[in-house]
């Protein structure tokens, strides 16, 4: 039996595979409690995202940018987002849309 991690789990809550495909989503790391991940060009400047679950079993999103030299400048938090608001906040935030649905 295969361990579920944290990382895995928001994935799959995201759509797993048709969110990486759909949004350009890459470089997918599992950083214990949270999932960070680049995304592709989008509305805003962000082009890095990081979820992690809190303490209140909810998530908490960042969008970055994060430069070629390794500097990161935050764009947006979004603190207390429940696993069936992720993707919807994802929409709001890029302007892409996570599913063909």
């Amino acid at each position: 039996m295969s361990k579920m991690t944290v990382a895995k789990t928001i994935l799959e809550q995201l759509g797993g595979n048709k969110f990486a495909v759909m949004t350009g989503a890459k470089n997918f790391v599992d950083c214990g409690d949270a999932l960070s991940m680049r995304i592709g060009r989008n509305k805003t400047s962000s082009n890095y995202l990081k979820i992690t679950l809190n303490s209140m079993d909810t998530y908490d999103m960042k969008f970055s940018r994060v430069s070629p030299k390794g500097g990161e400048r935050s764009v947006t938090e979004y603190n207390g987002v429940f696993n069936d608001m992720l993707d919807d906040m994802f929409t709001a935030h890029t302007g892409m849309y996570t599913s063909l649905f």
